[in-house]
């Protein structure tokens, strides 16, 4: 199995691709611990891949504290021993222009989506560097590639992750610790489905802007961490991984 005896924190593990990472994580051998702040949907996560014989466990976490992050890693260690890979999926999504976003949302959606991947990769690298090198696993955007209309908080800070990817990867190789970002096209999720996919005409424009004529699943994104999480991707690091269907070929 691709992830045997390694242990992997996934946050925004509760639903969409964070809990499909997690399931696909399991099937590979992976032990798994999965935060978020939607709690009863995490532990049915967790329930269900402990009853189809995997090993997880669910924890609080909001990703905007940093003592949450502490807590989260040292619950993976307590239980399973060690941390091999850390995957920074939680974020939210909010589409306005410049005039249209104000101050309070702007902050809302860096705190998550950025200062959320900062505090989990700065938990996450010292026991990381205990065993001597692991995998951050960064879940950015196409909107941290390029421009479009309505993403500028959530551009800014897709683009925020993806630069920190890159910091995070020159400063911590050295010491075997990779850390790379992975970049969704409009992947059909509870997160996007309410502001993009929830009529049909939505869902026919978001699949047209695709040249494979379709939006993405969850799982589509999940094989792409799974392969930089593992071993397979070991002289990998500061990569930009895009899954998006072609959109940004155009």
């Amino acid at each position: 199995m691709r992830l045997e005896n390694k242990v992997a924190l996934i946050s925004g593990g509760a639903r969409g691709m964070g809990a499909m990472e997690a399931r696909m994580f399991a099937q590979e051998g992976a032990k798994i611990v999965i935060g978020d702040v939607i709690q009863d949907e995490g532990r049915q996560v967790e329930a269900e891949i402990n009853e189809s014989g995997g090993e997880c466990v669910f924890v609080p976490l909001d990703v905007t504290d940093e003592s949450a992050w502490q807590a989260a890693v040292a619950a993976a260690v307590a239980r399973f021993g060690k941390l091999d890979i850390l995957v920074n999926n939680a974020g939210i999504a909010r589409l306005n222009t410049v005039e249209g976003t104000s101050s309070e949302e702007w902050d809302l959606v860096m705190d998550i989506n950025a200062k959320g991947v900062f505090l989990g990769t700065k938990a996450a690298i010292p026991e990381l560097r205990k065993i001597g090198g692991g995998s951050v696993v960064n879940i950015s955007s196409i909107a941290g590639l390029t421009g479009s209309e309505h993403t500028s908080s959530y551009a800014a800070s897709k683009g925020a992750v993806r630069l920190l990817t890159k910091s995070t990867a020159i400063q911590y190789a050295s010491e075997n610790i990779r850390c790379n970002s992975v970049h969704p096209g409009v992947i059909e999720t509870p997160m996007t489905t309410p502001i993009m996919l929830n009529t049909e005409e939505g869902r026919e424009r978001s699949a047209a802007r695709h040249p494979m004529g379709r939006v993405g699943q969850p799982e589509d994104i999940a094989y792409g961490v799974l392969f930089l999480a593992s071993d397979e991707s070991s002289f990998m690091t500061g990569s930009e991984l895009v899954i998006d269907g072609g959109l940004t070929a155009q």
